[in-house]
């Protein structure tokens, strides 16, 4: 189990206005349309959720690292866990022509949204039941997702990820260092249960048996 930092330079790419996300409009309301992860938290209103969510090829510099990390090569099977529209997915296909891609997320509208080229190797479910066999892939990732789980879940979650890989997987979750971070994040979250610091989160991993990668974001 390692760290990597495949995100942080797109992390730190969005400008944020922490104060103006709790003021411009209901915190609670906000989440709770948030939570629903239909149209409202992908394509609508930025108050709600990533306010237009398409496909900018940002995605592609993080595929490349990843791929070249993990020695992908065509034939390997990938699995997203929380793959949204599938982007990152997409540009794995375009990086390592052959890959055999596969993506699960709760979302339903944002399947049937996602990129027209991986859509039919998408389908809905929950992180904590993964629908596919023992060490069915090569490589698992989960991006920004598992924050977004109850501590039941969570656990269950982890350990499916780590059944359903061979090797290499990668996790990457919301945290915090301090409390400027944790107020930032606070601030800034629509749909996070989990808030833990990196330790807890290391102490979860441990807990769960995990054996793969993983990076944290954090909001300074």
């Amino acid at each position: 189990m390692g760290y990597q930092d495949f995100l942080s330079t797109v992390h730190k790419s969005t400008k944020r206005d922490y104060l103006g996300r709790v003021n411009e409009f209901p915190k609670a309301e906000a989440a709770k349309i948030a939570k629903l992860f239909g149209y409202d938290y992908w394509d609508g209103d930025r108050k709600i959720g990533y306010g237009g969510f398409k496909y900018d090829g940002r995605w592609f510099a993080v595929a490349q690292k990843i791929a070249a990390q993990y020695k992908l090569k065509p034939g390997d099977k990938v699995l997203d866990v929380g793959c949204g529209k599938a982007f990152l997915l997409y540009d794995f296909s375009q990086v390592v022509p052959g890959i055999k891609v596969s993506g699960l997320d709760i979302s339903e509208y944002a399947i049937t949204n996602a990129k027209e080229e991986v859509r039919p190797f998408l389908r809905g479910g929950h992180a904590n039941n993964l629908p596919y066999e023992d060490g069915t892939f090569d490589l698992v990732v989960s991006i920004n997702t598992l924050h977004n789980l109850y501590s039941y879940d969570l656990d269950k979650a982890i350990r499916e990820i780590e059944r359903v890989g061979k090797k290499n997987k990668y996790i990457c979750v919301e945290s915090y260092r301090n409390e400027k971070e944790k107020a930032n994040l606070l601030y800034w979250q629509l749909t996070c249960e989990a808030f833990n610091t990196p330790e807890e989160w290391e102490w979860w991993f441990r807990l769960s048996g995990y054996s793969g990668d993983y990076e944290f974001i954090f909001f300074e």
